[in-house]
């Protein structure tokens, strides 16, 4: 009998070491995957970090050319609307809103500039006004009150006295989309002051170079976009139609993306080949203990007293760890009892190795 619990102790220590060198590859392969897990991470973050750059540099880059505004969200009712805006260069737009009495203030980055504004495109409804005032405030006479009755002709170019121009414009509620304007605003200095930016050709005005070869006529004799080198070498500057920023950070997007995906696959193949081998080793440690710890009725002991399992039938409901079978059956062991054979262990697997 105390053969039979010490065959039963030996099998159940084989089958924790068994455990314990599943959980050693189950714990190895875990850190492979927490290592390319974290690798994944990485990553990420690069891929985040520079989609920020492709997002905010050519921004920056530009961040100082003409800005372009619309009087549909300008004239919006929120705190913003009482914001002066600095700016170099700035394109208003404005097709058919209604309803609409609004202040807008624009002020130059130096006290030394003044602003020149021109009109694109003007063709208001005689019921529409864009009051145009020479300072900071909607207040006293305007410098000029813009209605149906002027065109973009009559209107020529105006400049400012101050840093500062405030426009305030007022709908009614009716109008087609042929009915608005495109007013350029450009921030300028006058010739009497030294200029070391760009100089327009015809009145001297000095502008900043971010507004060159933009596209907008911002000196009134488009010279600005007749610089024949440097508009050239914006043209010329492309890579597939693209800017060259663009273009070096798509493709260093487009590398991260594939990196990242790469990693990725590796980790679901770390994943899945871990749980093929923890559930192989599983199978294999369930039967081996079904083999194991079942019913002891039909063993017996050969001439030199070892103990061999020739055949052993399984009853229908299988023993466990914590109450193995004996050979009258199922049964709770004493804790003493099981210390004894606990302590026979080590001379019967010796003896059952040698045979």
């Amino acid at each position: 009998m105390v053969a039979n619990y010490s065959n039963t102790m030996c099998n159940i220590k084989k089958t924790i070491l068994k455990i314990e060198r599943l959980m050693c590859t189950t714990t190895a392969t875990s850190t492979a995957a927490a290592a390319a897990a974290a690798a994944a991470r990485k990553w990420h973050l690069m891929f985040l970090i520079l989609s920020a750059l492709l997002i905010q540099t050519p921004y920056q880059a530009a961040a100082e050319k003409s800005k372009h505004y619309y009087m549909q969200s300008l004239c919006k009712n929120h705190f913003l609307q009482q914001l002066y805006r600095k700016i170099d260069g700035a394109v208003l737009w404005s097709q058919n809103e209604r309803n609409l009495d609004c202040i807008i203030t624009f002020q130059t980055y130096s006290i030394l500039q003044r602003f020149m504004l021109r009109f694109d495109m003007l063709q208001l409804d005689c019921n529409d006004h864009l009051y145009v005032y020479d300072g900071e405030h909607a207040v006293a006479t305007p410098k000029i009150d813009i209605s149906c009755r002027q065109t973009k002709q009559t209107v020529s170019s105006m400049l400012t006295r101050t840093n500062f121009v405030t426009l305030k414009y007022v709908t009614d509620n009716w109008g087609t989309d042929a009915n608005g304007f495109k007013l350029v605003i450009t921030s300028v200095k006058d010739p009497r002051h030294t200029c070391k930016d760009f100089t327009c050709s015809t009145n001297g005005f000095c502008i900043h170079p971010d507004l060159l070869c933009d596209g907008i006529n911002h000196c009134s004799d488009n010279s600005d976009e007749s610089v024949h080198n440097l508009c050239q070498n914006e043209t010329t500057n492309t890579v597939f139609g693209m800017d060259v920023t663009w273009f070096v950070l798509i493709v260093v997007s487009l590398l991260l993306i594939l990196s990242a995906i790469i990693v990725g696959i590796s980790i679901c193949v770390c994943r899945r080949q871990e749980d093929n081998t923890t559930n192989q080793n599983t199978a294999i440690q369930l039967h081996h203990t079904a083999e194991t710890n079942g019913s002891s009725k039909h063993l017996h002991y050969t001439h030199g007293g070892t103990l061999t399992r020739d055949h052993t039938q399984l009853p229908p409901t299988s023993g466990n760890w914590h109450h193995p079978a004996g050979p009258y059956g199922y049964h709770r062991i004493l804790h003493n009892y099981l210390k004894m054979a606990t302590k026979v262990r080590p001379i019967w697997c010796l003896a059952n190795s040698v045979n």
